[in-house]
């Protein structure tokens, strides 16, 4: 009898193990058959990015893009490429790695509503480790003023290379793990609740899973969009003094003239880019998790 019980726990580690293996793979997956349309608004992304920076109207984003020619439109992309596959493997896998152990750990002690939030904040955290530098690069080579000195992917990372982590490569770390940490909290906890909800209004649950990511996402991008133009403006610049969070705020917020509306100036553009790939990868993920 001990060794069945011996036998049967190996055999439930297992399966364990597996589901985990799964949700890597199928986050994977979904992020990888999104990248198309990051392909497709990448140029929206960019348009953001101008205006995070200088503080634009979409028009003159847009013309100062359409000067640079189609080359240079599209220069920057390869890191958020990489983020996205790389992202929806941790970001899934990591969620689903945590909520397992949260649900052996906390043995009724927590509302299982409140795990898969917990869950998700904690793999925001990693999120944030494994993807600043991914993000730094990526800011770095949109920033049009960087083109001359830093021409090439090459010479960027070789110019990070050359700095401190806390300047370099890490360079803006906190508000990116408050961002990432509490947008993938939102997205997980919400998750659930609004896909039943929307599933209940009659939809198949391909459109359930989509519409409810595309919602979600809406929630997310809008709650932390100031978080992301802080970032934009902190990475983007490579030389010159490397002031604090706070310092950097302060910056902004004074750039803006104090007002949220043009804070959030880009913010519209944010929400069509973050329902499109999210609603996609939602929609892939939760087809694949109810097949596998």
């Amino acid at each position: 009898m001990p060794q069945d019980s011996e036998h049967e726990q190996k055999e439930v580690h297992l399966g364990d193990s597996g589901g985990r293996f799964h949700s890597y793979l199928h986050g994977g997956t979904s992020s990888l058959l999104s990248t198309m349309p990051t392909l497709i608004v990448f140029p929206i992304y960019k348009t953001v990015f101008r205006q995070q920076i200088h503080n634009s109207q979409v028009l003159v984003a847009v013309r100062q893009l359409y000067k640079e020619g189609p080359v240079k439109l599209y220069r920057g992309v390869v890191p958020p490429l990489l983020m996205r596959t790389l992202n929806g493997t941790l970001l899934f896998g990591v969620q689903d790695t945590f909520l397992h152990r949260l649900s052996r750990l906390s043995q009724g002690l927590l509302p299982s509503s409140m795990l898969p939030a917990l869950a998700g904040l904690g793999a925001g955290v990693v999120e944030a480790m494994v993807f600043t530098p991914f993000e730094r690069v990526q800011n770095v080579l949109q920033n049009g003023q960087n083109d001359r000195h830093l021409p090439s992917l090459k010479s960027v990372l070789v110019k990070l290379r050359s700095q401190s982590l806390s300047s370099g490569f890490y360079r803006a770390m906190l508000p990116i793990t408050a961002r990432n940490a509490l947008g993938s909290s939102l997205y997980f906890g919400l998750k659930g609740p609004m896909c039943g909800f929307v599933a209940g209004q009659g939809f198949s649950p391909v459109l359930s899973s989509f519409l409810s990511g595309t919602m979600i996402s809406m929630v997310v991008s809008l709650t932390l969009y100031p978080l992301s133009v802080l970032v934009s403006n902190m990475q983007a610049q490579v030389d010159g003094e490397v002031k604090g969070v706070t310092a950097c705020w302060r910056m902004l917020w004074t750039s803006r003239q104090c007002s949220i509306a043009l804070l959030y100036r880009g913010g519209s553009l944010v929400i069509l880019r973050s329902c499109i790939t999210w609603g996609i990868t939602t929609a892939i993920y939760d087809r694949q998790e109810k097949k596998g």
